[in-house]
């Protein structure tokens, strides 16, 4: 089946809007926009390292709205960006292969911008009325619309995890070097305060030397709302919803029948589309310690214990140990990560500093030290100090502030940072991209069961070479990006 990149509202209509859209009267303007934009951009690359958290000088844009695109329109998901901060921008166009899907969306949103099914045709289409692009989809397509944007200097803030596979990461990190565009991943929590908390206490070395970290989460639960439960692989084909563009939802994945189980809401629980709960959640719960430790990938990578699964189909639950290497300023450090329905009198014992489990006091992290511990929640949120006496001390006199704040969430931060009148996103692409590494690692670990060792200088899985082939996965043809770089 060939690839339809028409838009989904009529041609006759589209073109009635393009004689009339307020675009057509904004060209000169958008276009001073966009060279201040992109002056702005240089100075603040020029001006700053790239660290954690990059420090720059705040500076006034001169025009105070920009013009924002949307990928992936439909669900909760979209909502975030609309709802928090995007919709004072100027929203100039709307993309998502499931008219139906959005629908509610739009009704909210849209006025008179045209809406696409396909994002190269947007790009193709509109590429100069752009600034920046949110987008939405789900895990296997992030890479390709990213790219997509980045090719042409739109500034992109693109959906945790950053990709879906190793390769992905490691071509964006490139490709935002030679484009000079804003970035930021959606991992939400590394703009709070709770994360900033977090890593001041570990600095002040208020726990010690942390050799250990423990992470957990729920699990997928499988038969809920966001996971399914198949009883055979390949799932059985079914009808194409109305309003769906079934082959453009694939995207770079090789054609298979149309299943709900796959869209709208469960494409998680298979690895070509998603990366299963480590994936969904790995990105918010393991922040903390890879920021506050300054974790680099692992040398290797253990599935301890997973629950049976049909091929292609996450486990129901799963232990996953990561080894990370030392650097200057400490000690090599483990990280356990367990999902699932778990019995955590018998998993996850930490019994240290008051702590019982991984799970304690509803924590979904715990970095383990010498002299105590810090725990966090899933999204990275206020700290709690353990032991007991620690954390009256900590709330009684935290360390100093070193660390800048963010001012009013992620979309902001990724805002002002395009306008010039704040420093790069804490969550860049280099960042968001060593941290969804890790993620990988640990989903392939889950995937393919046992040890994996891994050469991060050349990239590779040296142990068990036949495992590369997922490190860069084959794609359909057209949708090739990053080959290049």
């Amino acid at each position: 089946m060939g690839l339809n990149s028409e838009m989904f509202v009529s041609s006759e209509k589209s073109t009635s809007h393009e004689r009339n859209s307020p675009l057509m009267g904004m060209q000169q303007a958008r276009m001073n926009r966009r060279n201040f934009i992109s002056q702005s951009v240089g100075a603040l690359a020029a001006g700053v390292g790239m660290p954690t958290y990059a420090q720059g000088t705040p500076r006034k844009s001169a025009n105070s709205k920009l013009n924002i695109a949307f990928i992936g329109s439909g669900g909760w998901i979209a909502r975030q960006p609309y709802e928090q901060g995007c919709s004072e921008e100027n929203l100039v166009a709307f993309c998502d292969v499931d008219q139906n899907l959005c629908a509610e969306n739009m009704k909210k949103w849209r006025t008179s911008q045209p809406f696409f099914e396909d994002f190269r045709r947007m790009f193709d289409k509109m590429h100069k009325d752009i600034d920046a692009v949110v987008i939405s989809t789900p895990d296997h397509t992030h890479f390709a619309a990213t790219m997509a944007a980045m090719e042409r200097g739109i500034h992109v803030y693109t959906q945790k995890p950053l990709t879906h596979n190793i390769w992905q990461a490691r071509t964006l990190v490139k490709a935002r070097e030679k484009y000079k565009v804003i970035t930021q991943m959606g991992n939400q929590g590394h703009a709070g305060d709770g994360i900033r908390q977090s890593v001041e206490a570990y600095r002040a070395g208020l726990i010690g030397k942390v050799q250990q970290v423990y992470c957990h989460n729920t699990g997928p639960e499988l038969g809920g709302q966001h996971f399914a439960k198949p009883a055979v692989m390949p799932l059985p084909g079914q009808p194409v919803p109305a309003g769906l563009n079934w082959d453009l939802w694939q995207g770079p994945v090789a054609h298979r029948d149309y299943n709900s189980d796959y869209h709208p809401s469960k494409w998680r629980t298979f690895y070509d589309f998603g990366l299963g709960m480590l994936g969904d959640w790995g990105c918010h719960t393991l922040d903390t310690p890879v920021y506050a430790l300054d974790l680099d990938p692992p040398t290797a990578v253990e599935c301890l214990q997973r629950t049976d699964s049909l091929d292609g189909v996450i486990p129901a639950g799963s232990h996953i140990r990561f080894h990370f290497p030392g650097n200057a300023e400490r000690g090599p450090v483990t990280m356990d990560w367990f999902d699932g329905p778990q019995d955590w009198s018998k998993v996850g014992r930490i019994e240290q500093f008051g702590a019982e489990h991984a799970a304690h006091l509803g924590q979904a992290c715990w970095m383990l030290g010498d002299k105590g511990m810090i725990g966090c929640g899933t999204h990275a949120g206020r700290p709690t100090l353990l032991p007991e006496e620690l954390g009256k001390s900590w709330k009684a006199s935290p360390p100093p502030v070193v660390i800048p704040r963010v001012a009013a969430g992620p979309f902001r931060e990724w805002l002002r940072a395009i306008k010039g009148e704040g420093p790069e996103p804490g969550s860049h692409f280099p960042y968001g991209a060593k941290l969804t590494e890790i993620v990988l690692l640990g989903v392939l670990a889950q995937r393919f069961k046992g040890r994996i060792e891994w050469d991060a200088k050349a990239g590779k899985v040296t142990n068990r070479p036949e495992l590369n082939a997922f490190v860069k996965e084959p794609v359909r043809e057209g949708w090739q990006y990053g080959e290049s770089l």
